[in-house]
């Protein structure tokens, strides 16, 4: 019975591992660095409003049968023409900066060569080849470890800290100001816990999870599944904002714009706590949780931009899956050929443009999952369209706040 239990996990899993990467490793740590526990505010509301948007994926697909972007087409073409520029004006720049701070943790763990962009072209060559031989298996076989690697670690990297540190810290909250502190705060709410068009990718595993389980994937086991993955994603943001905060905050010390400084300035945030004996070790999880996150979202753009293709010409295209990673995996090293210098601010334009395309994934998903399309019993309960009301003015307001303020 545990052995199923577990066995039946796995998109959740994969939604937390496309999410625990650069707004946790990367963005959460500089907030913790930069405001203390200043922002944990926007951390726990964000989390909040977001929730119920990532949380209809799993159940519109399991409830109807297919995926959330089969239901943008139901919503009007116009909706799934929208989705596809959406994506496909996003996925480079997304695929770019998980890339980037996956090859600043490569240098630090293997060396062999400096050169950030040697070592990007191997990470993808890697990724493209796991994803077309082990397919979904493997990659829902891969991310349940990877996960757990990461969890465990962070969390006694944590305690040790709480244990060791003689500083005493506020929770007082802070409002950024100023255009680069709004710049910020954009940028750290747009992928925490990650970008909203992650629930059309969801859907699409929990498809595949379906296909993979004899008995089924319904739609209570996809909820729970998704909300373990979500609760992991929460948990462990926290713990790397606590992390930044308890080592970085009020040190004199900031974050390297260069890929390399700041992986090296990532694994001695935990050595500092746990020992220089551990560093290998860290070095290695921190690695695995990059690579998870470069992973899952070179798997899912593709996937969806091949199912938007067929979807929008009603067509059926042989390989498509493998064109469009193809050219996700060229057009990602070209990006790191010309922006490899800079990670923080590739990283930056990713992370705002998801926020600034966020109340569009937002709106059609509440909109579907409320619709004639979603069975009854599957339609949000009072409570989450409350969540839901609320979280599309949170998402819309940050948006037009942060535009009026460039």
């Amino acid at each position: 019975m545990k052995k199923n239990w577990i066995k039946s996990l796995g998109p959740g899993l994969l939604f937390a591992g496309a999410a625990i990467g650069v707004s946790h490793l990367v963005q959460s740590t500089r907030a913790g660095a930069d405001f203390g526990f200043g922002l944990l505010w926007a951390l726990v509301l964000v989390n909040i409003f977001k929730y119920p948007f990532f949380q209809y994926g799993p159940r519109y697909a399991t409830a109807t049968g297919e995926s959330l972007i089969d239901g943008y087409k139901k919503l009007g073409k116009g909706v799934l023409i929208l989705y596809y520029i959406l994506t496909f004006t996003t996925m480079f720049t997304i695929q770019a900066a998980v890339t980037i701070v996956t090859a600043g943790l490569a240098v630090n763990l293997f060396g062999i060569t400096p050169d950030l962009t040697i070592w990007s072209i191997i990470i993808t060559i890697i990724s493209v080849s796991i994803l077309l031989i082990g397919k979904y298996k493997l990659l829902d076989n891969l991310i349940k470890v990877i996960i757990v690697v990461l969890t465990v670690s962070t969390i006694i990297a944590v305690g040790t800290a709480l244990f060791n540190t003689t500083k005493s810290y506020d929770f007082v909250q802070i409002f950024p100001k100023g255009t680069l502190e709004i710049g910020f705060l954009i940028a750290f709410l747009g992928w925490m816990p990650a970008p909203l068009d992650i629930s059309a990718w969801h859907s699409l595993w929990a498809i595949e999870k379906q296909k993979d389980l004899k008995k089924g994937f319904d739609t209570k086991q996809a909820i729970f599944d998704f909300n373990i993955g979500y609760i992991a994603t929460v948990f462990l943001a926290i713990c790397f904002l606590s992390l930044g905060t308890l080592v970085m905050f009020n040190s004199g010390n900031e974050f390297s714009s260069s890929a390399g400084k700041f992986a090296q300035q990532i694994i001695n945030l935990y050595t500092e706590n746990l020992g220089s004996q551990t560093s290998i070790f860290i070095a290695i999880a921190a690695f695995t949780t990059m690579f998870s996150t470069t992973l899952t979202t070179l798997d899912a753009s593709p996937r969806a931009m091949a199912k938007t293709t067929e979807l929008l010409f009603n067509k059926t295209y042989k390989f498509n899956y493998i064109i469009w990673i193809t050219l996700l995996a060229i057009g990602t090293v070209l990006i790191l050929t010309l922006f490899i210098s800079n990670m923080i601010t590739m990283i930056k334009i990713a992370t705002i443009l998801s926020f600034l395309t966020a109340p569009f994934y937002a709106i059609a998903n509440f909109m579907l999952i409320s619709s004639k399309h979603t069975p009854k019993e599957w339609h949000p309960s009072i409570t989450m369209k409350v969540i839901s009301y609320l979280g599309i003015i949170f998402l819309i307001g940050f948006s037009i706040w942060y535009l009026m303020n460039l």
